[in-house]
C-alpha cells in the first residue's frame, strides 16, 4: 500500500501570490492609504477605498476581508518607516551632526511621505486603538534608548544641556508640522515650497539649541 503523503490543506503550503493578485493589494493599499489620510479611520468606508483603487467592493473583500484589515496592514508598514529615521542617529557619530541629520531626515519625511504623516496623526488623535502595542513596545524603548545616548552627549559636554525626550518630542513637532497641517503653511506661504526655508530655519533652530 503507498504511504499518502499528501499534506492536510491546513498544513499545505500557501500557494504564491500572483503579479495580478500584488498588483492589486498594492492598489488596495494604496487607495486606503489616501482615504485614511483624509478621512480618518472613522470616516473611511470601503465604498470609498474600494472606489479610489479602481476595484468592486466584493473584489476588494477577496484580497482584505475588512476595513480594519486594511489599516492595521497601513499601520504595520508605516511605524517601521517611521521609526527609520531615530534609528539612524549613531552613538559613536557626531553628536550634532547626528541630530541635525536627525532633523532633516524627519523633514524629508514630512515632504516625501505626508499620507503617512497624517495617517499616523490620525491614529494617535484617536487614542491610538490600533497601534498603542505597538507604540509601547516599539517607539517607547527606541525613544528611551536615544534618549540615553543624549544623556550621554551631555554628560560629555559634546552638546548643549537639554531635556532628551523633550528634544526628540520637538522635533517631531516641528517637521511633522508641515504635512500635517500642509494646507494651514502653504495658504500662508502662497505658491513658496515651504521645505527650503524650513530646512534652513530648522538648522540654525536646533544648531543654536544643541551648540555648547
Amino acid at each position: 500500500m503507498e504511504e499518502n503523503t499528501a499534506q492536510p490543506q491546513s498544513l499545505a503550503p500557501k500557494p504564491p501570490r500572483t503579479r495580478i493578485q500584488k498588483a492589486k493589494r498594492e492598489a488596495i493599499l494604496e487607495a486606503g492609504l489616501d482615504v485614511f489620510s483624509e478621512a480618518g479611520f472613522r470616516g473611511a468606508t470601503l465604498d470609498r477605498i474600494a472606489a479610489a483603487a479602481g476595484l468592486s467592493k466584493p473584489n476588494l473583500l477577496y484580497y482584505y476581508p475588512s476595513k480594519e484589515a486594511i489599516h492595521d496592514a497601513l499601520l504595520r508598514d508605516l511605524l517601521s518607516t517611521w521609526l527609520d529615521p531615530l534609528t539612524a542617529i549613531d552613538p559613536d557619530g557626531n553628536p550634532l551632526d547626528e541630530l541635525l541629520g536627525y532633523v532633516q531626515r524627519k523633514l524629508a519625511m514630512a515632504r516625501d511621505f505626508p499620507r503617512e504623516s497624517r495617517l499616523f496623526a490620525n491614529e494617535i488623535i484617536q487614542g491610538a486603538p490600533h497601534m498603542h502595542a505597538h507604540l509601547r513596545d516599539g517607539l517607547k524603548p527606541l525613544v528611551d534608548r536615544m534618549a540615553r545616548v543624549i544623556d550621554q552627549w551631555i554628560a560629555d559636554g559634546k552638546i548643549a544641556p537639554v531635556d532628551p525626550v523633550h528634544l526628540i518630542f520637538s522635533v517631531w513637532a516641528l517637521t511633522q508640522h508641515y504635512a500635517d497641517f500642509d494646507v494651514q503653511v502653504r495658504t500662508v506661504l502662497g505658491d513658496e515650497d515651504p521645505f527650503p526655508g524650513a530646512e534652513a530655519h530648522l538648522e540654525t533652530l536646533f544648531r543654536r539649541l544643541l551648540t555648547p
